[in-house]
């Protein structure tokens, strides 16, 4: 796998649009998840990958974005998701999947130990696969253009049982290179999409959010993204938004189930074991990136947030 190694943020170009209604558009980055994420899928029409790996890369809270030209469905087995869907938010437990078409902003965080499957797929693709299904009255065209979050219950669900069958397909195929098996990955991404269709009429209750709120929250993901090196306090990141700290704090532990200064701290874990895996830099220097002006201290940091030394992790993901 090929991806990327620097402390750049994620998005690789930006859109303006508003995540909130409001008149004042946000930029929001666009990820394109062969160039960012695995370079062996630049030209690909199928990517797929367990949320758990791509966790380790981007973050459990990964902040709003969107994939122009391709579709998306997050499916994720375990734990509290919490989902942002353009203007709507959602809290479900998993096993549930989240379906976004191409440009429209989303934003999420999952539990720690939170397991899935990510697939990602060229506009053009699911169009085609979906194209034979509208006439049946299967699919809709407003389907293919509306975002969804529905929780599963295999369990008691046929169509959901399936589905989450059929993705363990895919992440089989996936291991393979050869022409029938992308082949064999079209075919089960067409069989999924059918089961998404068939599940779309069950798309949960929005949560009562208001507009102002998230506007605030996808602001302060930004704000760390930015700046998450220079290790700035709650205090100038609030008064970069204009607001209270202790609102900040609330709005974060509502959206996001985490408190604003755990947000901050784990930007930079992430951005620590990102570097850990992906760069051959010495500990040392990764410290001095990270903004760490004494690499005693990012060592402690590390260790009490990971339970195990930078040194140890590096040698356990190599």
């Amino acid at each position: 796998m090929s991806t990327s190694t620097t402390s750049t943020p994620i998005g690789q170009k930006s859109t303006k649009r508003s995540v909130t209604g409001s008149a004042n558009s946000d930029d929001i980055p666009n990820i394109d998840i062969g160039h960012a994420y695995d370079q062996h899928y630049v030209d690909a029409e199928i990517h797929y990958e367990h949320h758990e790996k791509m966790a380790d890369f981007f973050g459990r809270n990964m902040p709003v974005h969107h994939h122009d030209r391709f579709y998306q469905v997050h499916v994720i087995l375990n734990g509290t998701v919490r989902v942002h869907l353009d203007e709507t938010s959602y809290t479900v437990k998993g096993p549930m999947f989240f379906f976004t078409p191409p440009t429209v902003p989303h934003a999420f965080v999952t539990d720690n130990n939170a397991t899935g499957h990510v697939i990602t797929a060229r506009q053009q693709l699911v169009w085609e696969l979906m194209g034979a299904m509208i006439p049946t009255g299967l699919a809709s065209k407003s389907f293919i253009n509306s975002p969804l979050c529905v929780a599963l219950s295999p369990e008691k669900d046929p169509t959901a049982e399936r589905m989450l069958h059929l993705l363990t397909l895919m992440a089989d195929e996936n291991d393979h290179t050869s022409m029938e098996h992308t082949l064999a990955l079209k075919a089960l991404l067409q069989l999924v999409l059918i089961d998404i269709a068939r599940l779309s009429d069950q798309k949960q209750p929005k949560q009562k959010t208001r507009k102002e709120d998230v506007r605030i929250f996808h602001r302060f993901n930004e704000l760390i993204e930015a700046h998450f090196c220079e290790h700035l306090t709650l205090t100038q990141y609030s008064e970069m938004i204009s607001v209270t700290e202790a609102r900040l704090n609330e709005i974060c532990r509502r959206l996001a189930g985490l408190p604003s200064k755990r947000l901050i701290m784990e930007r930079l874990m992430q951005e620590a074991r990102r570097q850990l895996t992906y760069s051959v830099a010495p500990i040392t220097e990764i410290s001095y990136q990270l903004g760490f002006k004494d690499p005693a201290y990012f060592a402690r940091f590390f260790r009490r947030n990971a339970g195990v030394t930078a040194s140890e992790y590096r040698e356990k993901v190599k």
